[in-house]
């Protein structure tokens, strides 16, 4: 990244620079307002290095943007994408939702009155209803009660005004992006996609399931290999297992921080997601996907006071399973650290607000051996992640580009993804595929990471 950009990020991380500085001008400067539909984009090329690349795409860990650079631009627009991959990120996090057409857009949920202006649009107004959604009544404006051409009408705005009003500034100056064109950007800038199906039960329910367009918009810009740059992930776990039959995708099973996935709940199965990061539970998982993504507290506790416990051994636990370990959510401010990586003035009002010590929090992660960490601000974790391995540089490994497998010190680990077909000659197998039969299942041999 330009050097002024990362030295403010540096300073940022020391505790002294305000966020809003970081990223200049006028959001009139940085995008115009969007006040019709874009042209259609041709597909882009294959992913290759590109000018918003991260120099440290190759490393371990690797950042994935939580919902874009959803710290500084309203989440899930082309504007957090594009910003989030112009300041290191590896990946970009998009959650999907489908339209009433079976169009795939992304948001973080199927309500729309939280993060776009749809409550201003009087056209719209007969469209406010409640629905049972996983369970639970919701109260709002549904993505599946829209065409595309109606939500193009509609434009982003930022979920918490008040706690990030830099980012509220850019609110109207983009609207609902399509996959289709979240994959153009990525493609065209050199990032990869961690993909996440919102709802997919309730989806399905209401004949719009997720996973079909899913990996047909991915097939057509030619991602469908577990060597491709994608992930795609659920904090179901019965979407993941038609997935797993459908797709050599990399698969992710997110877990939660309590409950259960509600497809578990809806069928009357007692396990929970406690249950899921038991040694047992992981080796289940490990069968129909290829790593968990988990909240930060799953691997390090925090006590009453807010200071942090001795940390789990879920990595070790999800690395002995063959799974990847994703981690969410790093935020730079104080309110979101553990007590102990908290910097300033206690009676400051702004206290919870100022930046903490990320960079110490990213080093203690990445000593634990997570293979991703998601953040709001990728720019700050990538500069964090700079400052670890520069003071502590087997903390940060070179692992590959899509985060890579894990191992024991001195091993050496190859990371079978499975294939959905029977036997070496089954129906399906191809000219790349290595015949490693395990339980009469065909495994394709993706990389092999020597320590």
């Amino acid at each position: 990244m330009p050097s002024r950009t990362r030295g403010g990020l540096l300073a940022v991380l020391a505790g002294g620079t305000a966020f809003a500085a970081l990223y200049g001008a006028h959001p009139a400067a940085d995008r115009p307002p969007v006040t019709a539909p874009a042209p259609a984009l041709v597909p882009g090329p294959a992913l290759v290095p590109g000018p918003g690349r991260s120099a440290c795409a190759d490393r371990k860990p690797i950042v994935i943007a939580h919902r874009g650079a959803s710290a500084l631009r309203p989440e899930h627009t082309l504007l957090a994408y594009d910003l989030a991959i112009g300041t290191g990120a590896d990946y970009i996090e998009c959650d999907l939702v489908s339209t009433r057409d079976h169009v795939l857009v992304a948001r973080h949920e199927n309500e729309l009155s939280q993060t776009t202006d749809v409550a201003l649009h009087p056209e719209f107004a007969a469209r406010r209803t409640t629905k049972v959604v996983n369970g639970r009544p919701r109260t709002g404006w549904f993505t599946e009660d829209f065409t595309l051409a109606e939500l193009r009408t509609l434009r982003a705005r930022e979920r918490c005004p008040g706690q990030r009003p830099g980012s509220a500034a850019y609110d109207g100056l983009d609207r609902i992006p399509t996959l289709d064109e979240i994959v153009q950007l990525a493609q065209r800038r050199g990032a990869g996609l961690h993909i996440e199906t919102k709802i997919p039960s309730y989806f399905a329910s209401i004949g719009l399931p997720l996973e079909e367009p899913l990996l047909a918009t991915l097939a057509r810009y030619g991602w469908d290999d577990a060597t491709d740059p994608v992930f795609i992930q659920s904090f179901e776990t019965g979407n993941l297992k038609k997935l797993h039959a459908m797709t050599h995708l990399r698969l992710i099973q997110f877990i939660a921080d309590a409950g259960a996935p509600y497809d578990l709940v809806a069928a009357g199965d007692p396990r929970t997601y406690d249950d899921m990061v038991t040694p047992a539970g992981l080796r289940e998982i490990a069968r129909y996907a290829d790593g968990v993504g988990v909240v930060t507290r799953r691997i390090v506790p925090r006590g009453p006071h807010g200071r942090s416990l001795p940390s789990t051994s879920l990595v070790a636990d999800a690395h002995a399973a063959g799974l990847l370990v994703h981690v969410s959510t790093v935020r730079a401010q104080n309110g979101r650290l553990p007590a102990e990586y908290r910097r300033g003035d206690r009676r400051d009002p702004r206290y919870r607000s100022l930046p903490g010590d990320t960079a110490g929090w990213l080093g203690r992660l990445c000593r634990l051996g997570v293979d991703g960490i998601f953040a709001d601000d990728p720019g700050v974790a990538r500069a964090g992640l700079d400052l670890v391995r520069a003071a502590h540089p087997a903390a940060v490994r070179p692992t590959g580009a899509d985060g890579g497998a894990t191992r024991a010190a001195g091993a050496a680990v190859t990371r079978d993804v499975r294939i959905r077909v029977t036997g070496a000659g089954a129906s399906g197998t191809r000219a790349d595929e290595d015949p490693l039969k395990r339980g009469g299942s065909l495994r394709r041999r993706v990389d092999t990471i020597t320590a």
